[in-house]
């Protein structure tokens, strides 16, 4: 690296500086669940306290919540005694764990890496900057491949075609990372975070139940957007402040090895069969959906929205469902799989992957759980509304306060369920005391978590695409990575914005079922 932390100056020296002074996300949950705890014996002592915004005692009068302290007896018997029902019951974890299942079948079976590549290397040269932005956009269903697999791929597409590979990795890095919420599908991003999500709506209304596809319409409306966005930053403002590039002796190309190999046949077979078993999945679900007596609606809701919750509730399962039967159609075609013995390896070793998740997510259930023993999270929520409404911000406004807020966290806080978890227990439950619905914060979220993750050097995977520009330019530092990519960044974040306003002021649907605004229940 051309420059060490030491010697980096401005402000991007000191995002470095400081971000890695902060401790693992995993330690940063237990020094807050510390301070939680003795905020909460502060505020229980002063009996600070706030009205419920929707239960009404006998007399109609509302009830007032007031802190608990986390230190009572209460508290702490249920802190040992129900510590593996915290843990299990924290709705981000099944959520995941029940779709990462299908999807590292998908993704070690090949099926991710061969689709990215026919995505990408057979487009006519005039559109290899927005293929290469699409395929990197619907690569984050495979979330790590698309970072191992796309990025080097790029560069070699770029350099083959005459153009300037560090291009190439720009666009593929921008997709990815920067359209990181960007899909025409909702995938494991999606399950993740609006588990985080029901745990905090539940703290207002028990009853909200979460929809993967909450955010369905509005992720596809991103990536849409962000398409021409990558594809005019990369032609018209990267690409000619670079210098001319003439590979020294091809010695980048020959390192990557067969990156731009053309598939074999039986990978285009594999493509082929698993394109069959995702019409088969589809198939099966408008079965599930639309036959006599169907399992998926619920005919005795009163609402359009009631009847359809239980075939909202399915799709965690049937991408699951998806990604497995494609995963293993692919790779028994294309010889990878041979027998059920491999689907279950992978199965396995996918599990394997999120062994750094299961202890986060451990962390991250108590703090939440604690956070809600506490009330502290719905006093917040109450007063901080209360404070918000007085001030007359209208909700655009709101939402885009909580863009940027997202947007500058990330620059210190890389994980997205980490930071989501932090904000939700508040942000949510006081967006929906606003009107704003658990959907549209969690789409605010994602924009600014998604446009600042290609500027942050603590971004896990900003070291490796280091590594994949070095290999075309030795004298390619952090500061050149970081300057290419900050007018993607911004431009993400303003189109970005521009789209969340936009989708307040029509009042659109943000997924099947999921709309902007939000009524509160009120009890009886």
């Amino acid at each position: 690296m051309a420059e060490t932390i030491a010697g980096q100056k401005g402000i991007l020296g000191w995002v470095e500086r400081t971000g890695n002074k902060l401790p693992d996300p995993v330690f940063i949950f237990f020094w807050l669940i510390g301070l939680l705890i003795l905020f909460s014996v502060g505020a229980s002592l002063l009996d600070y306290s706030a009205p419920h915004p929707t239960q009404r005692d006998d007399s109609g009068a509302p009830i007032i919540i007031t802190a608990a302290s986390l230190l009572s007896p209460d508290n702490i018997r249920r802190l040992w005694v129900e510590m593996p029902q915290t843990f299990t019951h924290f709705h981000p974890l099944g959520y995941v764990l029940v779709v990462m299942l299908g999807a590292g079948i998908a993704e070690r079976s090949g099926l991710f890496a061969s689709a990215m590549r026919a995505g990408v290397r057979n487009a006519p040269k005039v559109l290899l900057t927005p293929a290469v932005a699409f395929t990197a956009m619907m690569g984050n269903l495979a979330a790590d491949a698309a970072y191992v697999v796309l990025i080097p791929l790029a560069a070699v597409l770029f350099a083959a075609a005459g153009r300037h590979p560090i291009a190439g990795i720009a666009a593929a890095f921008a997709g990815v990372s920067g359209g990181f919420s960007a899909n025409l599908l909702p995938g494991q991003l999606d399950a993740l975070l609006f588990g985080i999500t029901e745990a905090a709506a539940e703290t207002i209304a028990p009853a909200w139940d979460a929809n993967i596809a909450g955010n369905w319409f509005f992720i596809a409306a991103l990536l849409v957007l962000y398409l021409p966005v990558i594809w005019f930053v990369t032609d018209a403002i990267i690409e000619p402040r670079l210098t001319k590039f003439s590979p020294p002796d091809g010695h980048a190309m020959h390192n990557l090895g067969d990156a731009d190999a053309p598939l074999t046949d039986a990978q285009k077979k594999g493509l082929g069969r698993a394109g069959i078993a995702a019409l088969g999945v589809i198939a099966l679900w408008a079965v599930f959906l639309f036959m006599p007596g169907t399992p998926l609606i619920d005919e005795e809701a009163a609402s359009d929205t009631g009847r359809l919750t239980p075939f909202y509730q399915s799709l965690v399962a049937a991408f699951f469902i998806l990604f497995l039967a494609c995963g293993w159609a692919y790779g028994a075609a294309a010889g990878v799989i041979s027998n059920h013995r491999d689907v279950v390896r992978m199965m396995s070793e996918a599990m394997g992957d999120l062994s750094y998740y299961l202890v986060l997510a451990f962390a991250a259930a108590h703090f939440v759980a604690m956070f809600n023993w506490s009330n502290l999270g719905l006093i917040f929520a109450v007063q901080g509304a209360a404070a918000i409404e007085h001030s007359g911000l209208p909700m655009p406004a709101l939402l885009a306060l909580l863009v940027v807020f997202a947007g500058i966290v990330n620059l210190f806080v890389g994980s997205a369920s980490a930071k989501w978890a932090l904000m939700a227990p508040v942000l949510v439950p006081m967006m929906m005391l606003l009107g704003v619905s658990p959907e549209m914060s969690t789409a605010a979220y994602r924009v600014g978590d998604s446009a600042t993750n290609i500027i942050t050097p603590l971004m896990v995977y900003f070291p490796l695409v280091l590594t994949f520009a070095q290999r075309w330019r030795t004298d390619f530092g952090l500061g050149s990575l970081t300057a290419t990519m900050i007018p993607y960044s911004i431009w993400m974040l303003v189109i970005g914005l521009a789209l969340t306003f936009a989708w307040v002021y029509f009042g659109a649907p943000l997924g099947p079922g999921a709309a902007v605004h939000y009524v509160l229940p009120q009890s009886p």
